[in-house]
């Protein structure tokens, strides 16, 4: 066994360095879609240079789904999914240093995270016959039988509650947990993870949330490599093997993030150099239809770096910030619209009124079409970028299934971006932002403890 990790160590690296252009190779990229009979909805993108393939299975059980008397729940579940595993069909088992070995003597590696909306698991291994079906047993197992031992959780909540109390110290996360709490209010968006959240969540929570989370009906599963569909498909079920087989009812439904109704403004008292200010409000969900219009217009407004309208106002003509920018987090629902910044406090209101007006400016105006050549221009020259490893090509593709958007989505992403006008722009812009009801926070330094 140390002899198979000496080997699929060195080797995973050196493929992962050489996949820079095998995709370029690529002329399409065809995704192969269909459903198991367990319901499982598989997603495959051959890949066939590289001996290597990245699956990633995703499930609606993000922290969207936590109670909110438990905000924590999802990302607990993902952090104890790699803590040990339960002795299963006459394997004994395994604790979190064993699964630990066990992973690295196979050069492989599995993981989950929890986002806003989806509870993630990731798994990579190279497709050499005497590794692959291996590290798909492996993955089987610590999805099917996870441990969630007791003490594991005492340690980990001890280590989450050292660390929010950490987090809490820095002005970065205290602003961004104000200006969450005002852009979401009640919806599960806002939630804030705390010690005493932590607190209320137990293992038998976590079994119990996994148990009705994590099912075969459920599954929506990405594979991107070196095999085929029928390799994938054999490899899928091994995967899902161990789940129970049951049929899903529906999820209960979530609400959408509800519009602000008025402008509103903190000013929060903190210890500081630098006064940290976020602008902004609810924006757009990712399969809206004016995605691509908003996804060039924030470029030239405050995604381009020292191209963008807020870099150049704020930073270079009046040397406020060191920076400034602007993203929208679309999701499954209306994910924010920030607009960004970090000033010397007695300039903070300075600033803030500046970054106001670009972005009402831009909101009622749009871009210049010199402007808007020089976005798309950047954009389609760097789209190769976003696909040049398998491991970008799965977050894409895994993207596009999550979102139900069109299997052809990479193919035609270039000419969407190339056919935003400056119109579509100002009429998407006008559409989903309004300046007069945004949410500003301004923590830091002695002008906002005024």
């Amino acid at each position: 066994m140390n002899t198979i990790k000496k080997i699929a160590a060195p080797a995973i690296a050196a493929f992962a360095i050489g996949l820079i252009g095998s995709q370029n190779a690529i002329a399409g990229i065809p995704i192969q879609h269909w459903v198991q009979a367990s319901g499982a909805k598989v997603f495959l993108v051959e890949s066939p240079v590289i001996p290597m393939v990245d699956v990633q299975l995703d499930f609606d059980a993000g922290s969207r789904r936590d109670p909110r008397e438990q905000a924590g729940l999802a990302s607990t579940m993902a952090a104890m999914s790699d803590k040990g595993v339960l002795a299963q069909q006459g394997n004994a088992a395994l604790d979190e240093n064993a699964l630990s070995e066990a992973w690295a003597d196979l050069g492989a590696g599995f993981g989950a995270t929890a986002t806003q909306d989806r509870l993630s698991f990731s798994l990579r291994s190279l497709t050499y016959p005497d590794l692959l079906p291996k590290a798909v047993q492996l993955a089987a197992r610590q999805l099917s039988a996870p441990a969630f031992p007791d003490p594991i959780w005492q340690r980990e909540r001890e280590r989450l509650s050292a660390a929010i109390r950490q987090a809490n110290t820095r002005p970065a996360t205290l602003a961004q947990q104000a200006f969450s709490t005002a852009v979401y209010g009640t919806h599960p968006y806002g939630l804030q993870v705390t010690e005493a959240s932590l607190a209320r969540i137990n293992t038998t929570d976590i079994r119990e949330r996994y148990a009705r989370s994590v099912l075969p009906c459920r599954a929506q599963i990405t594979v991107v490599g070196g095999v085929n569909r029928v390799q994938a498909d054999a490899m899928v079920t091994e995967l899902l093997a161990g789940l129970p087989g049951a049929d899903c009812p529906a999820l209960p439904a979530v609400a959408e993030v509800a519009p602000l109704e008025k402008a509103s403004e903190q000013q929060i008292a903190f210890d500081s150099a630098q006064a940290h200010v976020l602008i902004g409000q609810p924006g757009v969900r990712r399969d809206d239809p004016d995605y691509f219009a908003l996804t060039v217009g924030n470029y030239i407004l405050g995604g381009g770096g020292f191209v963008s309208r807020l870099t150049n106002e704020v930073r270079e003509k009046r040397g406020l910030s060191y920076g400034a920018y602007s993203y929208f987090s679309p999701a499954l629902h209306a994910g924010a619209f920030t607009v960004g910044l970090q000033t010397r406090p007695d300039q903070a209101a300075q600033a803030v009124q500046l970054a106001r007006d670009v972005v009402a400016q831009f909101v009622a105006d749009g871009p210049t079409e010199a402007e808007l050549k020089a976005a798309k221009d950047n954009l389609i020259g760097g789209f190769a970028l976003r696909i040049d490893s398998n491991r970008k090509l799965l977050d894409n593709v895994a993207n596009i299934a999550w979102n139900d958007l069109p299997l052809d989505y990479l193919d035609t992403w270039t000419q969407a971006v190339a056919k935003v006008s400056v119109a579509d722009i100002r009429r998407a812009f006008g559409r989903h932002l309004q300046p007069e009801r945004m949410v500003t926070v301004v923590l830091g330094g002695t002008e906002a403890a005024r």
